[in-house]
């Protein structure tokens, strides 16, 4: 059975800057994620991966490259009816819960603000049970409508951030490392309310974050992104289990383990970019097995084929 693609990126790039000073944040990236799936997007601080689902968001522009959204085009210039379909069916819940929630205003307004925005004619009440609603599905009690941003916990922001995000009746949600900021205690429970939301929901995410520890949790296939490049993509536990990219296995090498014995023992892998040579055998985007994707040239994938059969 064919899978329903909600969202398809194709060559995307991103670029910032000018003439000599232009940096590319993001070179061709390639991947589509399927309907009511979570997708993961995995790699260090500054690989690209926030600016992808950024620029997803309409949030950056473009500079290359094409994002689709139920088959329909979305970067570049598009209707005014189109734009408020995806502003009202694409939501973001954000890093930093301190950072991304207005301090001046209430946990009423930040909450419904888009709401208001999109549904003009709703009526007071109507607003006011939707917020509470909102409220009680992120588990935060109704009363807490009243109160500031700086009156709650770390774990507590971050759930007003999701209520402000599904009050809207998304059916996609991008989430940007959105347990990072969160003591260790909290981010369990983060995780599984998403988990929940999108059980009750049907909701698709894209889920950004740099641990894959945290990924293999929550996600069914994942995306691994160095210097603006997905360089390997996979569901989950084939990725975890047969990583064959050397970046991949750099960031699987670093996943701390509870076991003393094993940790003191493991050997931490370094990737070095220069040790691909494309100078000639140019790097192609290649399926080395059903559903696993690498970002390399023949002699490479020769090599990684050979690996995955010795495992």
């Amino acid at each position: 059975m064919e899978r329903e693609v909600l969202v398809k990126v194709k060559d995307l790039e991103v670029t910032f800057g000018e003439h000599r000073k232009k940096y590319v944040a993001v070179k061709k990236a390639n991947f589509e994620i399927y309907k009511g799936e979570t997708f993961g997007l995995v790699g260090e601080s500054g690989s690209g991966k926030t600016t992808i689902g950024r620029a997803i968001m309409r949030i950056i522009p473009t500079s290359g490259g094409e994002i689709y959204y139920k088959g329909e085009k979305i970067n570049g210039k598009i209707s005014r009816e189109l734009d408020r379909r995806v502003i009202k069916e694409i939501q973001m819940i954000f890093q930093d819960p301190q950072a991304s929630l207005n301090e001046r205003a209430k946990v009423d307004y930040i909450v419904s603000e888009g709401l208001m925005n999109i549904q003009k004619g709703i009526s007071e009440k109507e607003r006011k049970a939707k917020v509470e609603q909102a409220l009680l599905d992120v588990g935060l009690l109704p009363e807490f409508m009243s109160r500031f941003p700086h009156e709650f916990s770390g774990g507590q922001r971050q759930r007003i951030g999701i209520a402000r995000a599904l009050i809207m009746e998304p059916d996609f949600i991008i989430a940007d490392e959105p347990i990072s900021a969160l003591d260790v205690s909290i981010r369990a429970q983060v995780l599984n309310l998403l988990s929940d939301m999108q059980k009750k929901r049907q909701i698709t995410y894209l889920f950004i974050a740099h641990d894959l520890s945290v990924m293999r949790y929550i996600t069914d296939r994942i995306a691994v992104i160095h210097k603006g490049e997905i360089v390997e993509m996979a569901e989950t536990e084939e990725l975890i289990t047969h990583a064959v990219h050397p970046y991949t296995k750099a960031l699987l090498s670093a996943i701390p383990m509870p076991d003393p014995q094993y940790e003191r023992q493991k050997k931490l892998l370094v990737y070095n970019p220069a040790i691909h040579c494309y100078e000639i055998d140019k790097p192609e985007w290649r399926e080395i097995r059903p559903g696993h994707f690498v970002w390399a040239n023949e002699e490479e994938t020769a090599r990684y084929q050979a690996e995955m059969q010795q495992a």
